[in-house]
């Protein structure tokens, strides 16, 4: 959301000097990028190379993986723009540059969603999800996130240009008020809900039912779930995105707030316009950040990182890519044998 809201147009009068940004933003960015992009390539090379195993949860981590990488590939061109205060590389890269900020963003968001209702489903119903966790499920679900994604980014990209002065060409900055409430201030709306608000209540909701669900000693023993693993996982997954994406979200529709002029403060203004930057280096720390959760989520990632190999026998995967393991349950083999029978086994439960 970065061509949303770094235009400064129409907000002179309250005196205010943001100018603090373009040296936070090419140290962030710089920094964002080296490791971003190794770690990525790295999880990717794991989850096409070495994983044998190929699953729902995996397909969700690969895509959450490409989403990263494709703002990874944009931040030297943001770096050089904050550097040098000028950006020459056209139109054209100013609004894929733009839109690959909202596509990294909000696809993480939905993907790490996407995650953790798919770790709900296999702690909460073990069995009766069978049928729903399945790779073509996944794959219709990945395809839905993209279009929202890819369609959100264009929708703001369309109003975001580069602009030009005496001395130099700006990108991501120069929407007017009048913009702002027409066309931004519904947008930045729709995205907050659609690509935030929901995402949020839903993480929260399921890892408070899965939280529920490991207080319950007969569960445990019943579905041998590993509870101290599950909770790693819980924490984990709710820290990156709470740390990372609540409050860039917040400080983003205070500043809406401010552009549309909806809140006429000066002291607001200054507080949005302080607190904007520092909330999206945050943000876009993310994508070094989501590689936690491949490690966390999948055992089966940790030991083909580890060892170059990934145990794909049937027993493995019951056993240690489950939180609901079924290492000493009966029934639970039984089971995944026959929802098993024409699929590929390795499509059940991932963790």
């Amino acid at each position: 959301m970065a061509s949303l809201v770094l235009n400064e147009t129409g907000m002179e009068n309250c005196g205010i000097d943001d100018s603090f940004k373009y040296n936070l933003y090419g140290v962030v960015y710089s920094v964002a990028f080296v490791l971003g992009l190794a770690t990525n390539c790295a999880s990717l090379f794991v989850f096409c190379c070495r994983m044998k195993l190929r699953n729902e949860t995996t397909l969700f981590m690969t895509n959450l993986a490409l989403s990263d990488l494709v703002f990874v590939f944009t931040l030297p061109f943001k770096i050089f723009y904050n550097v040098n205060r000028h950006w020459p590389f056209g139109d054209t890269l100013c609004k894929i540059s733009g839109g690959a900020f909202i596509t990294n963003i909000y696809g993480s968001m939905l993907f790490l969603t996407c995650i953790s209702v798919d770790r709900f489903l296999a702690i909460v119903y073990p069995f009766r999800s069978l049928s729903i966790r399945t790779r073509r499920n996944a794959g219709i679900v990945c395809g839905t996130i993209w279009l929202l994604i890819l369609g959100g980014g264009m929708s703001v990209t369309f109003f975001s240009a580069t602009n030009q002065s005496k001395t130099s060409t700006t990108c991501f900055e120069g929407f007017s008020k009048k913009t702002w409430k027409t066309h931004l201030s519904k947008i930045t709306i729709f995205i907050e809900v659609v690509g935030f608000l929901i995402p949020l209540m839903i993480n929260l909701a399921c890892s408070s039912m899965v939280l529920r669900t490991l207080r319950r000693p007969a569960t445990l023993c019943q579905i041998g779930t590993n509870k101290r693993r599950v909770l790693r996982m819980i924490v984990v997954h709710l820290a990156i995105f709470i740390v990372c994406f609540v409050p860039y979200n917040s400080v983003l529709f205070v500043y809406a707030m401010v552009r549309t002029r909806a809140l006429a403060s000066c002291w607001v203004e200054r507080l949005a316009r302080t607190l904007y930057p520092i909330t999206l280096c945050v943000a876009t720390f993310n994508c070094c950040f989501d590689p936690v959760v491949y490690y966390f989520t999948s055992e089966s990632f940790q030991k083909s990182l580890s060892t170059g190999k990934c145990q794909a026998m049937q027993e493995n995967t019951l056993r240690s890519d489950c939180p609901v393991s079924a290492k000493e349950n009966t029934a639970a083999v039984e089971l995944h044998t026959l929802t098993s029978n024409g699929k590929d086994q390795g499509s059940e439960t991932p963790f």
